[in-house]
């Protein structure tokens, strides 16, 4: 048995390997300073990355049809993506949609691997092309930066380390209140952001609970968040397949591995001493790595694919006159001198599913109705009999104008013959694009039209457009045949 009190408070690991590289052997936070390798993955991630920011900051503030481009309103449940609006109405057409987003995730990351985390995802995005960048102008380069927080507490580390903080609770702020305007629209927030807090406060704390998010994961969780907080890394395993395109260093090259000079590998090329592998153990590839993974180990959950191992590692190889791609974007299969397939199983049924979920999504699309309509019985008495002989049912039309233009409506009767109607309220009815209104009515009808307990009544409703709806809802009274 082991002894747990020999082990002391703080157990120690006698492998580094049986924790992750983001902590040490006792379970401590291990702060990573990964140096930046210029290259060109390196250029080209920079390019995707600034497009992405411009994206995102100017989405909910750019117009489409008179809305924002991108608004998810869950107070009004009203959700508009690129022109396109969809209403609680439409959770079948939500669904078809998200299933189709998810089988693009898989069949992307069966094909490409983790391209997503390494160029495209939020959190790589804004760690390392706005917020480490920051803190390299203002604390300095890695060795440096590691250098004094590993020193003293002195005036030049403080000052710079609260000018960091200050910038990143600026930059914070802003992305808190963009992320907050997807979901209220720019123009609200522009409202709210003029008017005293004391009017708006719950807007108010939102956006001090978000904005706290947004530094705490940038300024401290940092590589964390990929390591430990998301699942998707955990998910690759079922995803990828020795086909997927992996960022992987080649050992049948690299190896055997071995520190030597620029002398050593001359004498080397000229056959006087023992050849190695390409690899000379410099660590280029560990030292860039925002997550200090040893790419040489294999593939591992820890790497987000972000492709700074490879410029470093050309980059080595271009002084030392050896042909790049020691670490490259490959695969499995290709590694051992099988050449990778792009059509295989896996992806000939995702992409089939794809097509299917969005062939189902564009056929319900196209065929929604203008106006969303909804016929119900008001809360109270089924019917009333009047003094002058009518029975009296009192119904509630619900209405949704789905177009992006205004509209006005008014409703008929049509069956039974003689059936009259009193709407509460003005007719016709204005409805303003995407708005929903409840329309309360008394249904009128003659004695001598209900044969039975109940008869099926048909109204007309007619828009301003020219849209013609017939909806068809039972009427209920007494039977006086009895």
């Amino acid at each position: 048995m082991i002894d747990k009190e020999a082990l002391g408070p703080s157990r120690i690991l006698e492998s580094p390997v049986d924790v992750l590289t983001t902590l040490h052997s006792d379970g401590k936070r291990k702060w990573m300073y990964p140096t930046e390798s210029k290259g060109r993955y390196l250029s080209k991630r920079r390019i995707v990355a600034w497009v992405l920011v411009v994206l995102y900051l100017i989405l909910p503030i750019l117009q489409l049809a008179g809305r924002p481009v991108v608004l998810l309103d869950f107070v009004h449940r009203e959700f508009a993506l690129f022109g396109l609006v969809f209403y609680p109405t439409d959770t079948i057409l939500m669904m078809i949609f998200m299933v189709g987003v998810m089988l693009s995730i898989v069949l992307v990351t069966a094909l490409l691997g983790r391209v997503w985390c390494g160029w495209s995802c939020p959190q790589t995005v804004y760690l390392e092309f706005v917020f480490r960048p920051l803190e390299r102008l203002i604390e300095g380069p890695e060795h440096v930066r590691k250098r004094r927080n590993e020193g003293p507490r002195t005036l030049d580390r403080l000052w710079r380390k609260a000018a960091k903080q200050v910038v990143f609770l600026v930059i914070s702020i802003l992305l808190s209140h963009t992320f907050i305007a997807y979901f209220v629209g720019w123009t609200s927030l522009n409202s709210w952001l003029q008017g005293p807090p004391a009017e708006n406060w719950g807007f108010f704390l939102l956006t001090t609970i978000v904005t706290g998010l947004v530094w705490f994961d940038f300024a401290y969780f940092r590589e964390q968040m990929c390591t430990i907080a998301c699942p998707y890394a955990r998910m690759q395993s079922i995803m990828l397949d020795r086909d997927s395109l992996i960022v992987s260093y080649d050992p049948g090259r690299g190896e055997p591995r071995a520190k030597r000079s620029k002398k050593a590998l001359l004498e080397e090329s000229k056959g006087l001493i023992e050849s190695k592998g390409d690899c000379i153990d410099c660590y280029a590839c560990v030292r860039t790595c925002p997550t200090g993974i040893d790419i040489r180990d294999g593939l591992q959950m820890e790497c987000v694919t972000c492709t700074q191992c490879i410029d470093a590692c050309d980059h080595i190889m271009d002084n030392l006159a050896k042909p790049r791609g020691l670490i490259r974007y490959t695969s499995e299969n290709q590694l051992e001198g099988i050449k990778t397939k792009l059509i295989r199983p896996r992806s000939v049924i995702y992409a089939m599913l794809i097509i299917l979920m969005f062939s189902a999504f564009t056929f319900v699309l196209t065929s929604r109705d203008s106006y969303d309509i909804n016929v119900g019985r008001a809360v109270g008495e089924p019917f009333a009999e009047l003094q002058d002989g009518h029975i009296s049912n009192r119904l509630r039309f619900r209405v949704r104008n789905q177009t992006a233009n205004e509209s006005t409506f008014e409703i008929t009767s049509i069956e039974p013959i003689g059936t009259q109607l009193r709407i509460v309220g003005t007719s016709p009815v204005e409805l303003l694009p995407g708005e929903m209104k409840r329309v309360e009515v008394w249904v009128l009808i003659p004695k001598e039209a209900l044969s039975s307990t109940s008869v099926e009544g048909k109204f007309r409703i007619t828009f301003s457009d020219g849209h013609v709806d017939e909806p068809s809802f039972v009427l209920l009274g007494p039977n006086h045949n009895q």
